[in-house]
């Protein structure tokens, strides 16, 4: 039997830590799984099998689809070209830009370049969640979907 838990948006780390607990108790004495969903936010499932002693939390996120590879190529070019990456450096969805030599005016420069490539514009709170290639990627879909939609 699985037990879910819907949770609001926002909430205190500290409320769910209680529901957690609560809830793993629950999920140990029966022998079921439990999960955390929220709105725009990533879940939390715990099961516990009957032949096992231990319990498994997964964390995934469900917000925001991982983004095309035409899209994540896209991005890596453009990232290439702003950050003058030399030829043989590998930029892949994981690349940090930080890694790759970015300091905060380089990666504005590379949001501008994504905003005119793709025709979008990217707010400044977004933009500083920033931090890697596939973030940029799924960012971009996003705004590209809403954007259509």
């Amino acid at each position: 039997m699985a037990h879910t838990l819907a949770a609001v948006a926002s909430f205190s780390p500290s409320a769910v830590r209680r529901r957690l607990s609560s809830q793993v108790t629950n999920v140990i004495s029966s022998r079921s799984s439990v999960s955390f969903h929220s709105q725009n936010m990533s879940f939390v499932s715990i099961s516990s099998r009957p032949s096992q002693l231990r319990f498994k939390i997964c964390c995934s996120a469900t917000e925001s689809a991982q983004a095309k590879k035409e899209t994540v190529d896209k991005v890596c070019s453009i990232v290439k070209k702003q950050l003058a990456v030399p030829d043989g450096t590998p930029v892949t969805a994981e690349s940090k830009f930080s890694e790759l030599g970015a300091d905060s005016l380089d990666t504005v420069e590379i949001v501008m370049g994504l905003e005119e490539e793709f025709n979008i514009t990217v707010d400044e709170t977004s933009a500083q969640d920033i931090a890697t290639v596939q973030d940029a990627a799924n960012l971009i879909e996003k705004l590209v979907t809403e954007k259509t939609a």
